[in-house]
């Protein structure tokens, strides 16, 4: 035989020889559950297990008489089931003695073979009822109090549960499945927003260095213009420009003016036809057909054209034609701003041309560097005003440089956008970054409520109307509940759970602003179970989802914890 038999075999022993042990004690009094059958195995004396000073004889244990302070002389009656279960602060007393009244054991142990064993409460052993839920086989009504008989029931019913379990189980390990995939989701969404940040870093830097060099640019631009003279499109400088300018707005007036004139001669036609058709009804309409409402509008018709009103001016008219007339005398002759004999100083300009381009070009740029120096030193006036249109180089190189900047603001907020998401807590495992945003709804009454992870809860009437904001996300808290659990599975049972806490939802009349406390629960899928609320405008959702499925919530780093 190996040594990994005789080992194999050695780790065995102790266990069979526990067994034949346990097969050789005496058996375990009634209601008396395996973990504490140590204190029954005396075949003639019984010691109260809290008070051990305290011995009996075998005989009187489960005699319906609570002789021990803490019941355990009675693990198979209710004699001593006014005694509750008191916490180790609480104070003790026995019959006025100072001895521990706490009940040493947790109930009436129910075998319930074919299922899972169980306690029920000492109060319900022997009452008449058939408390199957906890005690299947029957055994806690063994005196038949009022006839009862409680049939064994725990193979039908282990079968069930055990039917039910497998469900469960197979619903469980899909949810963790489902949480895995979660927290893969959200680990691919963390490294997006971190080779995002990349990315923008390296924009920034080139948006930087573009952004540098059109402000640069720019200067360079500015500054070649003002070492430009100001000439107009044809000749005379500034006065062309200005003969320009004042012929387009006079072309402008013209036109409304002639607009105008139009759908004044239009509107007073239409009234020439409106006041004819009230003239032909005064003089036809029959005086002695009693109608309040025909005399009102004659009267309103002899009232209106018993007032003056001046006629037509005819002068007024031939002026306006004259004005409209483009030949007439008193147009304004644009040819004669528009063409200004040539002066000296224009030829001078135009001596370049007669240059060779390499030397036009020097002599360019020498004459513009020497007059942007005589305008910087105050010697000649610096043509850029306020009346003076900035010239197009100019604004297409400001243009460049805005949209540069814009696109570097654009870039640095987003990068401040996700620098601060990825310190935000996202829970344990940071699964609820894939979860954010994402809506759930229940129907319940007239309302439907939802939940979207991580944004905000909103209740929905189903009446029409608006939505009621019942709370935007705040943060992320560990509560503690202790609640018992569905059939169905479908609540928060007892223990510490993860909460959403919303805060700051639309104002509550003559009261606060909404809030909602949203507390999860281990789900195969997403979903709203319950919804109450606690005070006014104080809400609490319980809802499943498998994002909280196999958390260890005291190791989760969570910011706040909080007591329901």
């Amino acid at each position: 035989m190996g040594r990994r038999h005789i080992s194999s075999l050695a780790l065995l022993l102790p266990v069979l020889a526990s067994t034949a042990n346990a097969a050789s004690d005496p058996p375990r009094p009634r209601g008396v559950g395996p973990e504490f059958a140590k204190f029954y195995k005396d075949a003639e004396t019984f010691a109260c297990i809290s008070n051990p000073s305290i011995k009996l004889s075998i005989s009187r244990l489960n005699d319906d008489y609570c002789d021990c302070p803490d019941g355990s002389d009675e693990p198979g009656t209710s004699a001593c089931s006014y005694l509750s279960p008191l916490s180790p602060s609480q104070p003790s007393n026995f019959q006025g003695s100072n001895l521990d009244t706490t009940l040493a054991l947790p109930g009436f142990y129910c075998k319930n073979k074919g299922h899972q064993p169980s306690y029920i409460p000492f109060t319900n052993v022997n009452d008449g009822v058939c408390d199957y839920e906890l005690c299947c086989d029957g055994s806690d009504e063994y005196e038949r109090v009022g006839g009862v008989k409680c049939e064994d029931q725990c193979a039908k019913i282990g079968k069930e549960w055990r039917k039910q379990d497998e469900a469960r189980q197979k619903s469980l390990n899909a949810a963790r499945q489902r949480r895995k995939e979660l927290i893969a989701e959200s680990g691919r969404l963390r490294k997006e927003v971190e080779d995002r940040i990349l990315t923008l870093k390296t924009q920034i830097e080139g948006q930087n260095l573009k952004v540098d060099g059109l402000t640069k640019s720019l200067a360079e631009i500015e500054r070649q213009e003002r070492g430009k003279v100001v000439k107009g499109a044809g000749k005379g400088g500034k006065i062309t420009v200005l003969a320009s300018l004042a012929k387009e707005r006079i072309q402008e007036l013209t036109d409304n003016v002639h607009r105008v004139r139009i759908e004044r001669d239009t509107n007073r036609g239409r009234v020439e036809e409106l006041e004819a058709m009230l003239r032909r009804f005064k003089e036809e309409y029959n005086p002695n057909f009693n109608d309040e409402g025909v005399k009102r509008a004659v009267k309103a018709w002899e009232d209106y054209a018993a007032q003056e009103r001046p006629g037509p001016n005819e002068a007024l008219d031939r002026d306006l034609d004259e004005i409209l007339q483009p030949d007439s005398e008193s147009a304004i002759n644009w040819e004669e701003f528009e063409t200004v004999d040539e002066t000296d100083v224009d030829v001078l300009y135009k001596f370049e041309e007669y240059l060779p381009t390499p030397v036009r070009d020097w002599v360019d740029a020498k004459l513009r560097d020497l007059r942007v120096v005589l305008i910087e030193n105050g010697i000649l006036a610096d043509p850029k005003t306020s009346d003076t249109p900035e010239s197009k180089a100019v604004t297409d190189a400001r243009s460049q440089l805005d949209s540069a900047k814009k696109e570097l603001d654009d870039d640095k907020s987003e990068l401040t956008k996700h620098e601060d998401d990825l310190t935000k807590d996202y829970g344990p495992d940071s699964i609820f970054r894939a979860l954010k945003d994402r809506c759930v709804e229940t129907d319940s009454g007239e309302y439907t409520y939802e939940h979207c992870f991580l944004a905000s809860t909103t209740q929905k009437s189903k009446k029409g109307g608006g939505h009621t904001g019942m709370g935007n996300f705040a943060r992320i808290e560990v509560v503690s509940v202790d609640e018992e659990l569905p059939a169905d599975g479908r609540g928060l049972g007892s223990g510490e759970r993860i909460a959403l806490k919303y805060e700051n939802g639309q104002h509550c009349w003559n009261g606060p602003n909404r809030s909602t406390q949203v507390i999860l629960a281990c789900a195969e899928k997403d979903e709203i179970w319950k919804i109450v609320e606690e005070e006014k405008c104080v809400y609490r959702m319980e809802m499943g989802t498998p994002a909280v499925c196999g958390v260890d919530v005291k190791k989760s780093v969570v910011p706040e914890h909080n007591e329901l």
